[in-house]
């Protein structure tokens, strides 16, 4: 429109005069565009005026009961139209189409939860979202990325506390469990209140939520100080180490569960009773209507219900 509109400043073009226009050209009639536009034949009287006096044009001319365009309107008519729809477009989320959403999702969740809910919430964006993006960083990414109050990270999965701003709702809970390598010499089946104190632990820290806390105060309330040798900043990496040495941890059993027959560490039977961890979802107020965000919240909310349903996402129980 710019390159049509030339000796034109357009900061003195009021966008009602476009709409104007735009319903004169479209109806061809100045009391149809009124009625369009709800308001009165005067005032699009007088915005047609306006408009003449800005474009230096007569912009239409009586004939009859109708008008006719002059040929300055007919060339700015379809530039005008193809302007009002993209500014329509821009403010109105409701026509979002997620077939056709060229969007980028970006979610930041623990390596637990990539393990047991990703898969099946990358099957549905995949399914819901076509043209989408999935984007997944751990926790601490988005801590060194400004948090959920930054622009890069639209959901977050955690056990998360409440915070200003930000939206929270919980979606599943995991349990924490105690682990050690199949061939551990001291610990088959069963760790006892003696073993977890004489053992050495690997802990786990994750910068978002306070999951180290309640672990922490699981063993407080047997009593028990751990000798923690390793600290690591994901469940993967504390599997890893309990599956090469003689160290044992206290993960979320769908990890455990995941990884256990690959790397031989198995669920040990022990005294400690961790209350479960809500994994809450949360997010920002930025995003809370934009209608993609609203539909890929919907999607975390059915992956996680759809994997707690399925064998990956079930309980081993030990012997």
């Amino acid at each position: 429109m710019t390159d049509i509109i030339t000796n034109v400043n357009l900061s003195a073009i009021d966008l009602n005069l476009l709409l104007v226009l735009d319903a004169v050209l479209t109806e061809k009639s100045v009391a149809k565009a009124a009625q369009r536009l709800h308001v009165t034949s005067p005032a699009i009287s007088n915005a047609l005026g306006r408009l003449r006096g800005v474009l230096g044009d007569p912009i239409v001319t009586r004939s009859g009961r109708g008008i006719v365009p002059t040929p300055r309107a007919l060339e700015l008519g379809p530039a005008i139209a193809r302007a009002l729809r993209q500014i329509d477009d821009a403010l109105h989320g409701d026509r979002f189409d997620p077939a056709t959403a060229r969007v980028q999702l970006t979610l930041a969740v623990a390596d637990a939860g990539q393990l047991s809910r990703l898969p099946k919430l990358a099957a549905l964006v995949i399914a819901t979202l076509p043209q989408a993006r999935l984007r997944v960083v751990n926790v601490d990414t988005m801590v060194a990325l400004g948090g959920l109050a930054g622009t890069e990270v639209d959901v977050a999965v955690g056990v998360a506390d409440p915070a200003p701003q930000l939206h929270r709702r919980q979606i599943y809970a995991e349990h924490s469990v105690v682990i050690a390598r199949d061939d551990h010499p001291r610990l088959r089946t069963r760790a006892s209140k003696r073993d977890l104190a004489a053992e050495r632990h690997v802990e786990v820290h994750v910068a978002f939520g306070k999951a180290s806390r309640i672990v922490a105060g699981a063993y407080a309330k047997l009593g028990i100080e751990r000798d923690i040798t390793v600290v690591v900043p994901t469940f993967t990496a504390a599997a890893a180490v309990v599956a090469r040495t003689d160290l044992i941890a206290t993960i979320p059993r769908s990890v455990a569960t995941a990884l256990g027959p690959a790397l031989g560490v198995r669920e040990l039977a022990s005294p400690l009773r961790p209350q479960p961890l809500p994994m809450h979802m949360s997010w920002h107020q930025r995003t809370h209507v934009d209608p993609a965000m609203v539909l890929f919240r919907e999607l975390v909310v059915r992956a996680a219900v759809l994997s707690s349903t399925t064998p990956s996402g079930s309980r081993r129980r030990t012997p």
